[in-house]
């Protein structure tokens, strides 16, 4: 069963964005996969300590971006495709990034300096 247990949240994006940014975390890192079983919304909202109103709404997302179904009475589940995964994949990676070239900007550095940076440190990290 996928798990929000530890889930810290920030002031920057709504809790129920957070939510579901978890969940796409979990399916890059591949700890959540196609067929795994969410918990229910009160167990979300007892995980993590979040209203069910807010929980619900995270439901919602997720099930409206496409990566969680749920079937009649039976609860729901990390449905995923391979178009999908290449979809959370590029959403989560360009959300990075932008993040990334946001704060460089602003702290006026050089492209040239970040991109010669980022390849010594890419090739360093293991």
């Amino acid at each position: 069963m996928v798990s929000f247990r530890g889930l810290k949240f920030h002031e920057d994006e709504p809790v129920y964005r957070q939510i579901a940014q978890s969940l796409k975390r979990q399916i890059l890192l591949g700890t959540a996969k196609d067929g795994d079983e969410m918990p229910s919304r009160r167990e979300l909202a007892a995980q993590t300590g979040i209203n069910p109103n807010t929980a619900q709404k995270a439901y919602h997302l997720m099930m409206e971006e496409g990566y969680i179904r749920t079937e009649g009475n039976s609860g729901s589940r990390v449905c995923l495709t391979p178009e999908l995964y290449a979809w959370i994949e590029e959403e989560m990676t360009r959300g990075l990034v932008q993040r990334f070239v946001r704060e460089a900007k602003e702290n006026h550095l050089s492209y040239k300096k970040v991109i010669g940076l980022v390849s010594e440190l890419w090739d360093e990290e293991s």
